[in-house]
C-alpha cells in the first residue's frame, strides 16, 4: 500500500515537470511523454518507475531532470537493457531490440529446475498431446510457485517479443492522435 501511494506520488511529480519542460501525454498511451522540437519528436516512455528517453539530445533531458528537478536517475545513458529486451544497432546503425538475454535467463531457470533444456518444437501444437488426460499428482506449493514463476516469465517473453508489431501500432496510433 505505501510503495503505491509511494509510487503516485512519484508519477504526479514527475508528471508535471514534464508539463513544465513543454511534454504532453500522447493521445494513444497515457505513459508515453512528447515534446515538439522542430526538427524532431523527443519521447519519454515510462513504465513504473522506469524511463526509456529518445531524443537527439537525451544527456540535455537527464541534464534537465536530475539536476533542475532533483531526480535521482540510475542507469542514464545508451540503453542497452530496458524491461527485458536487449537493445544494440544493426550493421547500418538502425536501433533493435529484443528479449535474448530474458530468452536465456528462463531457459537457465527451466534446465535448473526441470534438469533438462526445453524440448525444441517447430509448432505450439503438438501432435497426441492431450494435456486434458494428464493424471500426474498435483504439484506441492513449493512446486507451483516455481511453475507459475516460468509460466509468468514465459508470458513477458511473449509480450516483448512482438514490440515490432507494438511499434508500428503505436507509431501509427500516436501520429493519428497527435
Amino acid at each position: 500500500m505505501m510503495f503505491r501511494l509511494f509510487q503516485q506520488c512519484w508519477s504526479e511529480r514527475l508528471a508535471d515537470v514534464l508539463r513544465e519542460m513543454g511534454f504532453f501525454v500522447s493521445k494513444a498511451e497515457k505513459d508515453i511523454w512528447m515534446r515538439d522540437k522542430g526538427d524532431h519528436c523527443e519521447c519519454i516512455a515510462m513504465c513504473v518507475d522506469d524511463l526509456l528517453i529518445a531524443s537527439k539530445d537525451p544527456d540535455f533531458v537527464v541534464k534537465l531532470l536530475t539536476e533542475k528537478c532533483q531526480f535521482k536517475l540510475k542507469g542514464t545513458g545508451p540503453t542497452e537493457f530496458h524491461l527485458g529486451c536487449d537493445f544494440f544497432r544493426d550493421e547500418e546503425g538502425v536501433l533493435c531490440y529484443g528479449p535474448k538475454k530474458h530468452i536465456e535467463k528462463i531457459l537457465d531457470n527451466c534446465r535448473r529446475i526441470c534438469g533438462t533444456w526445453p524440448k525444441p518444437a517447430t509448432s505450439p501444437l503438438v501432435a497426441g498431446d492431450h494435456p486434458e488426460l494428464d493424471a500426474s499428482e498435483l504439484l506441492n506449493e513449493d512446486d507451483q510457485k516455481m511453475c507459475q514463476s516460468l509460466i509468468g516469465a514465459l508470458q513477458w517473453a511473449i509480450q516483448i517479443s512482438h514490440f515490432d508489431i507494438q511499434t508500428s501500432v503505436m507509431t501509427v496510433m500516436t501520429l493519428a492522435l497527435v
